[in-house]
């Protein structure tokens, strides 16, 4: 059940908003469909802390519909979507200042990547304030605003972007309607198989809690087919996920951190190369590539 259109002949699509009734039973505008079996799937959605002005920032979700573009935008957050729109506006020409909570952004990766993808973001003109956070936002009588932070100093903009992480989109699904039973974190519990506290319903993706990553949503639900459908067994392996963040320079990366492998072997090698690409040296841009 979702809100789109699927052109499939072994697929009944059903467009509308859908609504758990029982352990087979879902609710779809009113009209009742029942099946063997029930999948959540739906995802997350954008999380903003609870801040005085929180009603005048958008999240990810409102930031493309902007009506008019901003000439200074405050983007709150140091993970993939922060990281990432802060390049986006920055390359439109947007004065950017991105607000990162902790000491250095992108928290889990490798930290000399993280200090190398920082200074060549700083280079592209990038304002990345760390150990910062928002107190509040006023608006002011020229429809700007301003950010105040925790310093006590603030900054003025046209746009404030929080990009704090994300929720699992649990609301007005029924579950009140069944026995699933959430994590501590909020999230469906799912055993190894996907299946729920409720026999006949399964989840996976965001709302489990694993690892928020689209592919990794991708392949859980091809494991839970292959189990359900083809007696196969339902094996996902989290370890060694490839992930990219589309900032300047890109960062792509597989395996474990250069603090992990310390922590885990008593003998680590490291192979380190730090170079201007040649498109950059033609263009003339300062970009550098770390590879390690």
């Amino acid at each position: 059940i979702y809100d789109g259109i699927l052109d499939n002949a072994n697929v009944k699509t059903i467009k509308g908003r859908g609504k758990i009734v029982d352990a087979h039973t879902v609710d779809v505008d009113g009209k009742e469909y029942s099946a063997e079996r029930i999948l959540i799937a739906v995802g997350g959605l954008p999380f903003v802390p609870e801040v005085p002005g929180k009603e005048y920032v958008v999240s990810s979700n409102q930031i493309f519909d902007l009506e008019i573009f901003p000439n200074r935008i405050v983007i709150v957050g140091g993970g993939y979507i922060g990281v990432e729109f802060s390049g986006i506006f920055n390359g439109f020409g947007s004065h950017v200042s991105l607000l990162v909570r902790g000491s250095q952004f992108l928290h889990g990766f490798d930290n000399e990547i993280r200090e190398f993808a920082a200074q060549e973001i700083r280079k592209k003109g990038v304002d990345i304030r760390c150990n910062t956070d928002v107190v509040s936002i006023d608006k002011q009588a020229d429809d700007s605003l301003k950010v105040n932070l925790l310093d006590g100093s603030f900054i003025e903009a046209d746009a404030v972007l929080y990009a704090t992480g994300r929720k699992p989109q649990l609301q007005n699904l029924g579950l009140e309607n069944v026995d699933i039973k959430l994590t501590d974190n909020g999230h469906i519990e799912v055993d190894h198989n996907f299946q729920t506290s409720e026999s006949s319903i399964y989840a996976l993706g965001d709302v489990t809690g694993k690892k928020d990553l689209t592919p990794v949503a991708l392949a859980e639900g091809m494991a839970l087919a292959r189990f359900l459908y083809n007696n196969e067994p339902c094996k996902i392996d989290y370890s060694n996920i490839a992930t990219t963040v589309f900032c300047q320079p890109n960062i792509g990366t597989v395996g474990i951190t250069e603090e992990q492998a310390q922590a885990e072997y008593s003998n680590v090698v490291k192979y380190r190369s730090s170079f201007k690409a040649m498109k950059h040296t033609i263009s003339g841009a300062d970009e550098r590539t770390l590879m390690k």
